[in-house]
């Protein structure tokens, strides 16, 4: 399973999406409801600015000579407090909808966060981590957009459009009605059009700009290789290549944009004047009066003023539309591997593995491993060898149930891992990759992630069972020492005795060993080996290995030939028995040998 955005929201948004911030409002609804209510209350008091000053003017209009005192003092107050209360209201609104809008894009980032660490090892696999990073942070920025456009600004204009051309209805000619309801339609109509033409331009452009983010995160996590190969000038020219793409497609953006807002100012203007030619024919014949003329040139320009912006408020929302779209698409996403209805904890007892005709294939077409059948008895180490892509790293994979077996049952004190608990099934194991990679924090906070709640004591304890207390102590910072993004300011070796010291803290009865020492100088490796050793004693232990020396020692090792079981024993008896692990024990003994 790998993350793609898919082919409709690429080509235009998707309206359904804005329904599924609804969930999340509907937690604060008392808040948008007092929201909604100050939302109409702003606009009422926004319609009668209008419906005042026209009274005003009539007043001024019959005896100008004496407008103070034949002027109602009420209509001047009352202009007053309605432009106040337009104000008042809209702030309240703010004021009161900001906590559901905020709370709202809180609980959609944890729900996303959670849900990338419910996805399975195959969606993390596949995906890249600078594109993703770029669709959240950029998605998370829409939600925010989105509602603060529709509930500010698109949802106010609309409500007050309806009121005032209720009101031209009613009151005048209801040519007023049907020349603004025209021009509106028309303006909508253009919009859309030609909004749903630039999209492409606003999707190609994101394409672009994850793309360079990705490529620009993967050229500095490989900083070293550039610079070893020489290849800074490859790495420009990728990137180069990258954004000539996002430039074509912003120089269109830009284009096009010119484009719709020189439509739309025609299309108001055009309104416009049509309305005003109307209403001045109307006080020329006398049957409007100077201050419906005034009133309706007012209605006119609330109108139109938000109407204007209204196309770009659109252009807005469809482009968070689209960019919302890749978080709820992270949402939908099902994971591979889930707990069955029936799953319980596990009960551990012995801590007794079993592989029970176990096979399982990445690709349909390639098996990996073919019936496999072993069993590790509590207590006892047993070591698993093998040629490269021989299947051996794949074993710890499915012990973990980051995937799950094609056919056959994985067993713990016999007990199917399929049925239990993830949680249970993973706190009684712990791991060191072959690769240990680490948080950028400090050195403490890596080796207490085994156990967050580890009293410093116990967290010094076990970092001298993994042998690498005495270095930190040597440092001034001691257990405060930053080990850099991936723990790139430790060794290889340093980086794997924190990974032991942090599952030695975890206190697991189970513990794997996936290649810990394959990529190790000599001198590391041996210093590791005595860790693995010192704390695999009275644990079930699960030791991978390409390195046939730092298994010698295992109760049971198994050579694993294209995801079979070749051969099975000790190191003794497979030395004696002269096949696959005596001709791969005798190529590294003799390799060991050329390099010294």
């Amino acid at each position: 399973m790998s993350y793609h955005q898919p082919a409709s929201s690429k080509l235009k948004p998707n309206w359904h999406t804005a329904s599924l911030l609804w969930p999340y409002l509907w937690r604060y609804r008392s808040r948008v409801i007092a929201g909604l209510v100050f939302l109409v209350a702003a606009k009422l008091a926004n319609i009668g600015v209008p419906i005042v000053l026209k009274s005003i003017v009539d007043q001024l209009d019959q005896s100008p000579e004496n407008a103070l005192v034949i002027i109602p003092m009420m209509l001047l107050i009352s202009y007053g407090l309605l432009r106040f209360s337009s104000i008042l209201f809209n702030e309240l609104r703010n004021i009161i909808f900001a906590r559901a809008s905020i709370n709202t894009i809180r609980s959609i980032s944890l729900e996303v966060f959670k849900q990338l660490h419910r996805l399975s090892l195959a969606f993390h696999l596949d995906r890249k981590t600078g594109a993703l990073s770029r669709d959240i942070e950029r998605g998370t920025r829409a939600i925010n957009g989105f509602m603060r456009l529709f509930v500010f600004n698109i949802l106010p204009t609309f409500f007050e459009i309806s009121v005032v051309i209720g009101i031209l209805w009613y009151k005048f000619d209801p040519g007023f009605a049907w020349v603004t309801s025209l021009t509106i339609l028309l303006y909508a109509t253009f919009t859309f059009i030609i909004t749903q033409w630039r999209t492409r331009f606003r999707v190609e452009m994101n394409e672009a700009e994850s793309s360079s983010n990705t490529n620009v995160l993967d050229s500095l996590l490989n900083y070293e290789t550039v610079k070893v190969f020489g290849n800074e000038d490859i790495e420009t020219g990728r990137l180069t290549t990258i954004l000539d793409r996002w430039r074509i497609a912003s120089m269109k953006s830009t284009t096009s944009l010119a484009f719709l807002n020189i439509g739309q100012a025609f299309i108001i203007a055009i309104g416009l004047t049509s309305l005003l030619i109307m209403a001045a024919s109307g006080v020329a014949n006398k049957s409007l009066s100077l201050g419906d003329f005034v009133m309706i040139n007012a209605f006119l320009i609330q109108l139109y003023i938000p109407l204007n912006f209204l196309g770009s408020m659109y252009r807005e929302i469809t482009h968070s539309l689209i960019d919302m779209q890749r978080i709820f698409d992270l949402l939908e996403e099902n994971p591979d591997i889930t707990e069955t209805g029936d799953a319980q904890p596990l009960a551990l007892k012995t801590g007794e593995i079993t592989f029970e005709n176990v096979s399982f294939r990445y690709n349909p077409e390639l098996p990996l491993l073919e019936s496999l059948n072993f069993t590790l008895k509590s207590g006892e180490t047993l070591a698993i060898v093998g040629p490269s892509g021989s299947g051996k790293s794949t074993l710890s994979r499915l012990l973990f149930r980051f995937y799950d077996p094609d056919s056959g049952r994985i067993l713990i004190d016999g007990q199917d891992i399929k049925h239990t608990t993830l949680d249970s099934l993973r706190s009684v194991m712990g791991l060191v990759p072959q690769e240990a990679v680490l948080f950028n924090e400090t050195i403490g906070f890596n080796i207490r992630y085994g156990k967050p709640d580890a009293a410093q004591e116990d967290v010094i304890h076990a970092a001298k069972r993994a042998q690498i207390h005495e270095l930190i102590e040597s440092h001034p910072e001691g257990y405060n020492i930053l080990v850099g993004e991936r723990g790139l300011k430790l060794s290889g070796g340093e980086k794997q005795r924190v990974a032991i010291a942090r599952m030695v803290l975890k206190g697991a009865p189970i513990l794997v060993f996936d290649e810990a020492t394959s990529s190790l100088d000599s001198r590391s490796e041996k210093a590791i080996q005595a860790a693995i050793e010192d704390v695999s004693k009275g644990n079930t232990t699960l030791i991978i290995a390409h390195r046939l020396s730092t298994i010698t020692h295992a109760d049971q090792i198994i050579v694993l030939d294209h995801g079979r079981v070749a051969e099975q024993g000790n190191h003794a008896s497979l030395i004696t028995n002269n096949g696959l692990y005596a001709q791969m024990w005798e190529m590294q003994q003799a390799s060991e040998k050329a390099s010294t």
